[in-house]
């Protein structure tokens, strides 16, 4: 794997879980890091997390994406940032999902995504 490679998916990692931690110190609940390179074509990290109401939601998905700028990570498109149950930034390599509780239960990420490698993300 060439280091420019290498350093990339190094970096998108790195990002992935400093959005985990964003999520978690924005009052985000069961906030859960996968690595899912090897099973997604589309994407190396997911962050799938609870929100408490749709402002925090929404206030969660702007905090990250405003830390993603200066690392040089930015978003290609989000989706739900009006809506109050589900919140989608993509950032090509790493793609957040903000949910409230209610749906998160009901499309249940972390059981389609579960042959993904579940990353500890805490401090």
């Amino acid at each position: 794997m060439p280091a420019t490679e290498k350093q990339t998916q190094q970096s998108a990692r790195d990002f992935a879980l400093a959005a985990a931690r964003m999520a978690a110190d924005t009052r985000c609940t069961g906030v859960v890091l996968l690595d899912v390179s090897k099973v997604s074509p589309i994407t190396d990290y997911l962050v799938i997390a609870t929100g408490t109401s749709a402002r925090q939601m929404r206030s969660v998905c702007d905090d990250i994406e405003d830390m993603a700028k200066p690392i040089g990570f930015r978003a290609l498109t989000r989706a739900g940032h009006e809506g109050e149950t589900w919140i989608l930034v993509d950032f090509v390599t790493v793609v957040v999902h903000v949910f409230s509780a209610e749906a998160r239960g009901y499309y249940d990420l972390d059981n389609l995504w579960g042959d993904g490698e579940k990353i500890e993300w805490k401090a």
